[in-house]
Parts: C-alpha cells; sequence; structure tokens
C-alpha cells in the first residue's frame, strides 16, 4: 500500500460517505480490538477514533481509513487489515489536538505503511 493510499478508503471496503461508523466494533485480523469512538473523514486524513477498552488497560488508537479492509452497516462492523498487537503497537493517541499535527500522523501513517500487507491494493 502506497503512503498516499493510507488516508483514504480502498474502493472495496464498503465505506461510503454518508455512513457514520461511530459505535461499530472493530475487527482486526485476529479478533475485535474495541469500538469506534469518533470518525473524522475530511481535512485529507481520513481515519478513526478506537476505543480499545475491550483490553485491559484500553487507550484509543487512531486508525487511517487505509487500513479498513470491510464496512459491514449490517452488523455495525468494521475490520481491518492487521493484527491485535499490530493496532497496541500504533503510536499513541492522546487528544484530538493530534490528528492536526502533521508530525504526529506522519508518524501514524508511517507506522500502518511499514506493516505487511495483507489485501491487494
Amino acid at each position: 500500500m502506497s503512503i498516499q493510499n493510507i488516508w483514504s478508503y480502498t474502493p472495496l471496503s464498503g465505506h461510503t460517505d454518508a455512513l457514520d461508523l461511530t459505535g461499530f466494533t472493530v475487527e482486526a485480523t485476529d479478533g475485535t480490538i474495541g469500538h469506534v469512538d469518533r470518525q473524522a473523514d475530511g481535512r485529507g486524513t481520513p481515519h478513526l477514533v478506537v476505543d480499545t477498552g475491550v483490553w485491559k488497560f484500553g487507550k484509543s488508537v487512531l486508525v487511517p481509513a487505509g487500513i479498513v479492509t470491510g464496512v459491514d452497516a449490517a452488523e455495525q462492523r468494521v475490520t481491518l487489515s492487521c493484527t491485535r498487537d499490530e493496532v497496541k503497537s500504533a503510536p499513541l493517541f492522546r487528544t484530538d489536538s493530534e490528528t492536526l499535527d502533521p508530525a504526529y500522523l506522519a508518524e501514524v501513517g508511517g507506522y500502518y505503511h511499514a506493516l505487511p500487507t495483507r489485501r491487494p491494493d
């Protein structure tokens, strides 16, 4: 996946602009990681903020739109192209102001871009 694509939903993901993903369950390739707390589709860096409260010491993580491999509106589920451990190891998300910080977004984008590809572009 190219670094530019990390910030856009793939055409086969099932994402539509009209669909609000807030509250949807988020599934990694190896299990549930939490739910969508917030969704941002503007500013050129569409992403999800995922509440990982299902883990013992839950936190929020920022997941770029390009990591989303599927959206099932009927089941209210979002699937990702990475594992639970890969999401756990992502750069720490602390505050919404980071979504406007180019250095933070570059760090997050670079992290997810470097992960092994588990689906075609």
